[in-house]
């Protein structure tokens, strides 16, 4: 019934920059927390960044300096922006989220809610 759907992502040479964007959509109630995570070809998903509903964060410590997440709580909105882009950058990002929503007539949360990704590829 929510739905989280991705864009921003693309193919960027090293040192360049990207600004990725999460939009949440449906009878959201409440987003508790946000964040993106990345997935490389053979490697397990990886935790990026998160910010919760005070506005704190926290960052993998690769791209600590690098990567800046914010939220739009207006729109509903989550961005990353990823500047000094690295070979080691590239993956798809998913955005997550920790919500309430309405379903029917009842509040219900889902902790684990996903977007479907978007390929960020770092190369010359």
């Amino acid at each position: 019934q929510v739905q989280l759907v991705e864009s921003g992502g693309g193919l960027v040479q090293p040192g360049g920059s990207l600004r990725l964007s999460c939009a949440a959509s449906g009878r959201i109630f409440s987003i508790n927390a946000m964040g993106w995570y990345r997935q490389a070809p053979g490697k397990q998903r990886e935790l990026v960044a998160v910010t919760n509903s005070g506005g704190r964060t926290n960052y993998v410590d690769s791209v600590k300096g690098r990567f800046t997440i914010s939220r739009d709580n207006a729109k509903n909105t989550l961005y990353l922006q990823m500047n000094s882009l690295k070979p080691e950058d590239t993956a798809v990002y998913y955005c997550n989220a920790d919500l309430t929503y309405y379903s029917g007539q009842t509040l219900r949360s889902d902790h684990d809610c996903w977007g479907q990704g978007t390929q960020v590829t770092v190369s010359s």
